[in-house]
């Protein structure tokens, strides 16, 4: 969730305690889970508390997060937040969209400060009937009704999945959020990494498991990775709902791979990182709550768990193609020189052009997507 993010890896020993710290009513609660579990906890199951755990998780609590500076106490900063023309331009093919599918609703999942939602209101105009914010965070939620005041009229909030959706679905560094489960293969067997007690702080273990990425790793050295079964459920309850309303279409930007990319052999630390005040670091461990976890996201999954509950996918490009074809470039010539210095950010090659990849998935894909017409990599996936 960070515009300058680089993957880093957990290491590879089997048990690394981590320093101890005084509990925290969110420790003593993940401390409480794996005593119930037996002393063992799958890291999944650890990062959706240390993320989302009512009230005290790290997106459910009263944390600044979303800042350009890390002077604000801020973690990390969004797209949306380093330049307005993000939204803007992204709104170009949210109005493709609506067309297309003869609908006027956006929905948002995990909207922030609510700066993008914004952005795209003030864009779309009268194209947009309703504004739906799914968020978990009650919190960000008060900050997305302040930011989006002026389109109070437009805007709702929910916390649960609707029986049917129809419309566009927007979804920026989402994905990346989502629990992931983690393998390690050492000395040739895999094993789940999961999370125990030790005193008052946690440790990694690992156990051995009949789980196994979505392809073979080469090689025989040590390999730690992700699997995203979460994420992927994720999608396709968003294809169920799409197709039961009038159909639409959803556009997911974040940071990953393909599959061939993702468990590349060289890839051995995993993606696993944290952020806080600004600063990465490789233990999601300590400072529990206190800072953002995330995993990159493999998009061939995305694809694959789209395709298979009958979604199309309308393409998939870097974040740089995908602006630049919207318009991005136009819309910098016309900005001020600080404007058109914070929007470059977006389409760098080394900060968040390449790194960052966009996603299109839509209930019929009889038509062509304007952000995938140049560079599209659909064919890699």
């Amino acid at each position: 969730m960070c515009a300058s993010k680089t993957p880093c890896g957990l290491g590879d020993n089997r048990r690394v305690t981590t320093p101890n710290t005084s509990p925290s009513e969110l420790t003593q609660r993940i401390h409480q889970a794996i005593a119930q579990a037996g002393g063992w906890i799958g890291f999944d199951r650890f990062m959706a508390m240390a993320l989302y755990e009512p009230g005290l998780g790290y997106y459910a609590n009263a944390l600044q997060k979303f800042g350009a500076m890390p002077s604000s106490g801020s973690d990390f900063v969004t797209a949306p937040g380093l330049s307005p023309l993000f939204g803007h331009t992204l709104a170009v093919q949210v109005r493709q969209a609506l067309q297309v599918t003869g609908t006027a609703q956006v929905w948002e999942f995990g909207a922030g400060t609510g700066a993008l939602a914004l952005q795209l209101l003030d864009s779309l105009g009268d194209a947009v009937e309703c504004y739906t914010i799914i968020d978990l965070s009650g919190t960000l939620r008060a900050r997305q009704a302040e930011t989006l005041a002026a389109h109070a009229h437009k805007v709702r909030w929910l916390d649960a999945w609707p029986e049917a959706i129809e419309g566009v679905v927007v979804g920026n560094e989402v994905l990346d959020a989502m629990p992931a489960q983690l393998l390690q293969r050492t000395g040739g067997v895999w094993h789940e990494r999961g999370v125990v007690s030790a005193g008052d702080a946690f440790a990694w273990q690992d156990r051995p498991t009949d789980l196994r990425p979505p392809m073979d790793i080469e090689g025989e050295h040590d390999y730690l990775t992700e699997i995203h079964p979460q994420g992927e459920a994720f999608i396709a309850s968003l294809a169920e709902r799409l197709q039961a309303g009038r159909g639409g279409a959803a556009f997911f930007l974040d940071y990953g791979f393909p599959e061939v990319e993702y468990f590349h052999p060289q890839r051995h630390m995993g993606t696993v990182m944290c952020h806080q005040l600004h600063q990465a670091d490789a233990d999601p461990l300590v400072a529990v709550g206190q800072k953002d976890i995330t995993a990159h996201v493999n998009f061939t999954g995305v694809a694959l768990a789209a395709q298979n509950a009958g979604l199309d996918v309308l393409g998939y490009t870097s974040q740089a193609w995908f602006l630049l074809n919207l318009g991005l470039g136009e819309r910098m010539a016309e900005a001020s020189l600080a404007e058109r210095s914070q929007a470059q950010r977006l389409v760098n090659e080394h900060e968040m052009g390449e790194l960052f990849k966009v996603i299109g998935l839509a209930t019929s894909g009889d038509w062509s997507a304007q952000g995938f017409e140049r560079g599209d990599r659909s064919h890699r996936l």
